[in-house]
């Protein structure tokens, strides 16, 4: 169902760590909904399940008991993981249903985003926080795992980006269901978290639970907050074993008033080491978050935001001391100085106005309206308002490797990895060790999805080319295509042509670049779809060569195969054409293909791929400073079928109206073999 989002606020019932005690807890949480209700969900903050058993305990006998649905769940119940691997067969059972358990529990997923049907765009990161695995990690963890990575946050940063209404994959199958899946902000308006943020006891007066809290919170954090700006932030890690602590709400800025607020709940299950149990649920009402809706009222007992604010005071200088150790002449006393603030508190003098506000309380150098950016600002470094660069806090964010962290969107063209610029990537290094540049100024300006002729993103892709699109990857004619068509044709044997791409919706340089827990969905749609040209073509007495160029060098570029149509009759004259052609190029055919596509996984080398009617595969591996032109493919193909002409693609590009014709006629005949369908 797709979200609608009403007028109602949602009225939620957040608890604690249930620890595995769940018939207890769902008994208590249908006593509550009777007393304080109705409620229209239930968030289950912490671990649901507790901790891993090697004996045949209640609680696995409740485990089991909960995915057969035969416990009572009162309502609907989204679980999360907390600081325990998930059981074997709750990580099945998600895997098979997608997320739900069993009639009213979901379990959201480890780095996800959820979009209810009240609207309400709910994040989670599941998972502890460990210096050593969060920056070592190759992949994100998955549900076995306790921890959290750097990849999962930079997954639940990506997530952020789309609306979903479940856990489960959408099925993209057309250009209005990806637009319709594309949110328009990160913002969301519920975070969940087992973890605590670093700095969110900064500014707030209230005590905390336990002293050493901050010395085992999660720092990364406090950058995913800082992009997603929870209005509710529910944690369950406080203290051992948790207690409830609410600290002060905060704001984000003047112009849209935002209102954060983060709780942190007792365990409702577990060892209780204290005479009473802490608190362990809160009830609250909230709205979904439009544009349309009038500010939120800044809360009387609100603080200054600990993830902006803290960044910036603690960035100042020290004050210097009035006496020191004089490291010529030793101890001296120095005369008292007069205090830049008036007084040893801080206040201006009697009479002293902020020529800026005309504040009484604050020097001009100290006043808030110092930072304010000018009405319609936009940060170009964040592309958000409400500060001005230098005052941005990603301004010194640092990458994966530890370099500058790239704009949102950009992709190292080297390895694929979104978390540094290809200045900064070992595999790029590694084949260009420093110094040896040549004496150039580096490398050129890379492709981003902002300019990319092949991303969605980019307003100026020729949609109405477009003729399939699955989960991972579209389906498009190209512009000036290599087959005739419209004015240009004596006859087409295949409608519309028949000489398509097929391309990634993701922007990846190469199909080698795409990270390996990524790839295999990428890859599995990739060979459904030309599986489904082949038996498209066959129908047309036509047979099928596919091609790519996986190109690392230059600007990069965005992943895609090329597939062309050829008269059956041909099919065995493709090999020899491009054996001959290769060879007055100098470009010469690796004897073990397979062999030479396992040498460029992960970045590691340039390629040239063919894949024959008969099945067969050749290879090029694309050699430095070794000129190879992204048009040989095409020079191939225009000489097997004899039609010179079509060598530039340039030269045979139609109108809009051609082409949308082409288009048409493309997709009406391969609707019944398109596996989007």
């Amino acid at each position: 169902m797709a979200p609608t989002s009403t007028t109602k606020p949602a009225k939620i019932l957040t608890v604690g760590s249930a620890v595995g005690a769940l018939r207890d807890l769902f008994s208590k949480v249908k006593g509550i909904n009777a007393k304080h209700g109705p409620f229209d969900f239930v968030l289950c903050a912490g671990d649901f399940f507790g901790p891993p058993s090697t004996d045949n305990t209640s609680g696995d006998d409740q485990i089991t008991q909960l995915l057969d649905g035969k416990l009572e769940v009162p309502l609907e119940c989204y679980i999360m993981q907390g600081e325990y691997p998930l059981p074997d067969n709750v990580i099945q059972k998600f895997a098979q249903t997608g997320g739900e358990l069993c009639k009213n529990v979901f379990l959201l997923s480890k780095s996800g985003i959820l979009t209810t049907p009240h609207g309400l765009r709910i994040a989670c990161l599941g998972g502890v926080y460990e210096t050593s695995v969060f920056a070592s990690a190759e992949a994100a963890p998955g549900f076995a795992s306790p921890f959290f990575s750097k990849q999962t946050t930079e997954k639940l940063l990506a997530n952020t980006m789309t609306n979903s209404a479940s856990s489960k994959p959408q099925n993209y199958t057309s250009l209005a269901a990806i637009r319709s899946q594309s949110a328009p902000t990160q913002l969301v308006d519920i975070l969940m978290t087992n973890a605590w943020p670093s700095s969110i006891a900064h500014f707030s007066s209230v005590p905390l639970p336990s002293p050493d809290l901050p010395a085992h919170s999660a720092p990364p954090l406090d950058e995913v907050i800082r992009n997603i700006k929870p209005r509710y932030h529910f944690a369950a890690k406080g203290g051992q074993p948790p207690v409830f602590w609410e600290r002060e709400p905060y704001t984000w800025d003047r112009d849209s008033d935002r209102v954060s607020r983060f709780v942190s709940l007792g365990a409702f299950g577990g060892e209780v080491t204290t005479g009473k149990k802490p608190r362990w649920f809160y009830a609250f009402s909230i709205s979904p978050a439009s544009a349309d809706t009038a500010n939120a009222v800044k809360p009387p007992n609100s603080t200054k935001n600990p993830f902006t604010e803290y960044i910036f005071q603690s960035s100042t200088k020290r004050p210097i001391e009035g006496n020191g150790e004089n490291f010529i002449f030793g101890s001296v006393q120095h005369p008292n100085k007069r205090n830049r603030m008036g007084d040893p508190s801080g206040k201006p003098p009697p009479g002293y106005k902020c020529k800026r506000c005309e504040s009484t309380e604050h020097f001009i150098n100290d006043c808030p309206e110092r930072v304010k950016p000018p009405e319609g600002y936009i940060c170009r470094i964040c592309n958000e308002p409400g500060h001005l660069v230098r005052d941005c806090p990603t301004k010194h964010a640092v990458g994966d490797t530890g370099g500058r962290k790239p704009r949102e969107g950009y992709v190292c063209r080297a390895c694929g990895s979104e978390g540094h610029y290809i200045d900064d990537c070992p595999v790029a290094n590694q084949r260009h060790p420093q110094g040896d540049r040549r004496g150039k100024r580096g490398p050129p300006k890379e492709i981003g999805p902002d300019e990319c002729w092949f991303c969605l993103s980019n307003p100026s892709v020729a949609k109405h080319l477009i003729v399939s699109i699955g989960m991972e990857c579209y389906v498009t004619l190209p512009k000036g295509q290599i087959i005739p068509t419209q004015s240009s044709a004596d006859h087409v044997d295949v409608p519309g042509g028949g000489h398509v791409l097929i391309i990634p919706i993701a922007h990846y340089p190469t199909f080698t670049t795409i990270p390996p827990d990524l790839a295999p969905p990428v890859l599995e749609e990739t060979e459904r779809y030309k599986t489904a040209l082949r038996a498209f073509y066959a129908k047309h007495r036509s047979a099928a060569v596919f091609f790519e160029v996986g190109r690392l060098s230059m600007k990069g570029g965005h992943a895609h195969v090329q597939a062309v149509p050829i008269p059956e009759k041909m099919k065995e004259d493709v090999k020899t054409t491009f054996l001959e052609q290769g060879r007055m190029q100098g470009i010469d055919f690796e004897e073990d293909p397979v062999a030479a596509m396992e040498s460029c996984q992960n970045g590691r080398g340039s390629y040239f791929k063919v894949e024959l009617p008969d099945g067969g595969t050749m290879v090029h591996l694309l050699k430095d400073h070794v000129p190879f032109s992204i048009q040989f493919g095409r020079q191939v193909l225009t000489t097997l079928l004899n039609m010179p002409e079509r060598l530039d693609w340039k030269e045979c590009v139609l109108s809009q109206e051609e082409d949308t014709a082409d288009a048409t006629a493309f997709k009406a005949a391969f609707a019944v073999f398109d596996p989007s369908s």
